[in-house]
């Protein structure tokens, strides 16, 4: 019996291969585990070829490693049958192990055909050598050499479909996986070699038509690297591009979710916005059409909050709305909404077992409010006004809820502020009457439908008329003559009042220009600032061009602001009042008394005069309290050397008693009421005489 040899170098290397391959093998598992559509018998097919060509390449260099006392050649057609036999258990074992599940009796079977396709590559490519007589195989060891087939086909295939999937350590474990499938495959071949036999004279059929052994090793070894290497960098390559592309969609399924944030809430609060609230709305509709029920829509704006936001500035406000956002969402039920949809307004949506439940609902979020709040170590106290509708009942969709609900929110401010309202007919009446309103307002300036009207101002010692306050009129081509009160606010609430203002302030000192140019040389003309209006800007410039315009001597023109205006940013009023006083603008401090003043800033003014409000005037004479205050007020004016004037004097006594304390001019309805120009000098003039003679 003819003994054979082996080359240690060609046997570790077969080894190398074996693991190289089985690595591959496991590596291409994963990617067809995450595979789609084509892509997955793509990877089935190039895996089968590259793994079958490494597993046939092992058992080729195994046998090269082989030697006989005789030359040995290798039959072509055998050898490319156990090519193909491998390529073919390969593309099988992907196959399977890329299925859902894999169940013992699907491994089982598996493995055994596996296990009979790796034992046939191998037997097939041994019969290549075509020996004369033939190999005879020891039955043991050729049993045994099966056994390690099928066990090793199961173990590669379990292996292979637990570690499909990327996991921590992933690729160490197929690196141990591997070094275990390789030593396996290659006890298989090298018991398969051990159980051949060779008898004494045999010779090699192929020898001379077949493949050679010198060399062949190296161009197997070579071509199957190469594969390998190829089919082990595309799968890498490929896996960080689906790791990247995994990446990409994860990073646009976040994007997604937050520009759906941004779209559908309120980016301050975190809140749902005035989009995703309708979408609610709709829902809760349909809801309760379907189903029966009830639902109450609460319309919440914050009483208070603009003070708050102008004393202490947008930041301070915006952590405001978050502390209210997050008290009330922590006292709703899950199925509740409450929504930011602007500003200081909520709406708050409450599904209701009984309309009646609304009340209780609502008095409960005013109480909520109404508790102190503690932002950036300041307690701030506000309260709520909220309007409330049911369905059904208040309206057929989401705006006309919305809508009704704003009126009821409307009436209920209107009724005292901190409290609810909810929803009557008559109250859209009043609403549309609002918006009639605003949109006469806007065309009046265009339309020329305001006028001023004059009130006289008298020297209380000299009972000489010293001048006049303007006060504005609108003339409605529907309702009338309208006093301020019925539009101001409206204007000041829309921005209109920056325009209104300069208008009243032009026409006044075009009218003051006439006066002079009748002989009225030393009288001044007042003019109303609002908080708005005297906050603007362009208030400075406004008045030096109006004075440059009418050719009028600054000191000709007093502008009259709240005490409340002047004492809300102290140190911003001192310098706009500084930059008028250079001008040489006469200022007064209107309603004094009413508002909170530092004497500290109020010494600091340019101011020249004070004018006492006129609910002190009114009850002089029957309240001792608004006399001492009256008292006081003058006393303080005199210290500070400004003038003092009493409005709403009505009475002698008024006019007395005033004059005695020492007020420099007195301006009420016992003197001269607004008159239009056209008759305001006639009646200036009897007025005169007739307070000459008391």
């Amino acid at each position: 019996m003819l003994i054979g040899s082996y080359s240690s170098s060609l046997v570790l290397i077969s080894l190398c291969v074996a693991i190289l391959a089985s690595y591959t093998a496991l590596d291409l598992t994963g990617r067809i585990a995450t595979a789609k559509g084509r892509a997955v018998y793509l990877w089935i097919g190039g895996g089968a070829f590259a793994m079958g060509f490494g597993i046939w390449s092992m058992h080729f260099i195994g046998m090269l490693a082989f030697s006989l006392p005789i030359a040995l050649g290798y039959d072509l057609t055998l050898t490319l049958l156990s090519l193909l036999i491998a390529g073919l258990s390969s593309g099988f074992a992907l196959w399977l192990v890329s299925q859902p599940t894999l169940p013992w009796l699907q491994l089982g079977l598996g493995a055994l055909i596996m296990g009979t396709g790796i034992s046939s590559m191998h037997y097939t490519g041994m019969a290549a050598l075509l020996m004369q007589p033939g190999i005879d195989y020891d039955p043991a060891l050729f049993a045994l050499s099966l056994v390690i087939a099928v066990g090793a086909s199961t173990a590669a295939l379990w292996i292979a479909f637990r570690l499909r999937h990327q996991t921590l350590y992933v690729r160490q474990l197929r690196g141990a996986a591997a070094v275990v499938m390789g030593l396996a495959i290659v006890g298989m071949h090298y018991t398969g070699m051990a159980a051949a036999n060779f008898a004494d004279g045999s010779f090699c059929g192929a020898l001379g038509t077949g493949l050679s052994g010198n060399g062949l090793d190296y161009l197997v070894l070579i071509t199957t690297l190469a594969v390998l290497a190829v089919a082990l960098l595309t799968s890498v390559l490929d896996a960080r591009l689906e790791a990247r592309t995994a990446e990409l969609a994860r990073s646009l399924t976040r994007a997604n979710q937050e520009l759906t944030q941004l779209a559908l809430h309120d980016t301050l609060t975190g809140l749902p916005n005035r989009t995703l609230l309708a979408d609610r709305i709709e829902l809760a509709i349909s809801k309760a059409s379907e189903q029966g029920g009830c639902f109450a829509l609460m319309f919440i704006d914050l009483d208070g909050f603009k003070p708050v936001n102008d004393a202490f500035g947008h930041h301070m406000g915006d952590l405001l709305l978050k502390e209210v956002a997050l008290r009330l969402r922590g006292h709703l039920h899950s199925q509740d909404t409450l929504a930011r949809i602007g500003g200081d307004e909520f709406v708050l949506l409450v599904d209701l077992q009984e309309p009646d439940d609304a009340m209780g609902v609502a008095s409960k979020q005013v109480n909520l409010i109404s508790r102190s709040f503690r932002v950036a170590e300041q307690n701030l106290q506000i309260s709520a006004s909220i309007g409330i509708v049911l369905y059904p009942g208040n309206g057929v969709d989401q705006h006309e809820l919305l809508r009704n609900a704003d009126a009821a929110m409307y009436h209920a401010k209107s009724a005292g502020k901190n409290g609810y309202s909810f929803f009557d007919v008559s109250m859209n009446s009043n609403a549309r009457l609002q918006l009639q309103l605003l949109q006469d307002l806007r065309l009046a300036l265009d339309q020329k439908q305001f006028r001023l009207f004059y009130q006289p101002k008298f020297d209380a010692q000299a009972c000489q008329p010293i001048g006049a306050e303007a006060l504005l009129r609108w003339e409605h081509p529907e309702q009338g003559l309208m006093l301020p009160d019925r539009f101001i606010a409206l204007a000041e609430k829309t921005g209109l009042i920056i325009p209104i203002g300069e208008w009243v302030l032009d026409e006044a000192c075009r009218q003051m220009r006439e006066w002079i140019g009748l002989g009225y040389t030393d009288w001044r003309i007042a003019v109303n600032l609002s908080a708005i209006q005297f906050c603007h800007t362009g208030l400075v410039d406004s008045v030096a061009k109006v004075l440059a315009r009418h050719q009028l001597p600054a000191n000709s023109l007093t502008l009259e602001i709240t005490e409340t205006t002047a004492m809300h940013d102290a140190d911003a009023s001192m310098a706009v009042l500084q930059r008028l006083a250079d001008m040489g603008v006469d200022l007064s401090i209107d309603d004094f008394g009413t508002g909170y003043s530092s004497l500290m800033y109020l010494k600091r003014l340019p101011a020249n005069e004070l004018k006492i409000d006129r609910g002190f005037v009114r009850d002089l004479e029957q309240d001792s309290d608004d006399a001492a205050i009256v008292s006081a007020i003058v006393a303080l004016g005199q210290a500070l050397g400004l003038r003092i004037v009493a409005e709403g004097v009505e009475t002698d006594r008024q006019q007395s008693f005033l004059t005695r304390l020492g007020c420099d001019s007195l301006q009420g309805y016992l003197l001269g009421q607004p008159l239009p120009p056209e008759r305001f000098i006639a009646d200036i003039e009897r007025a005169g005489h007739a307070l000459a003679s008391h």
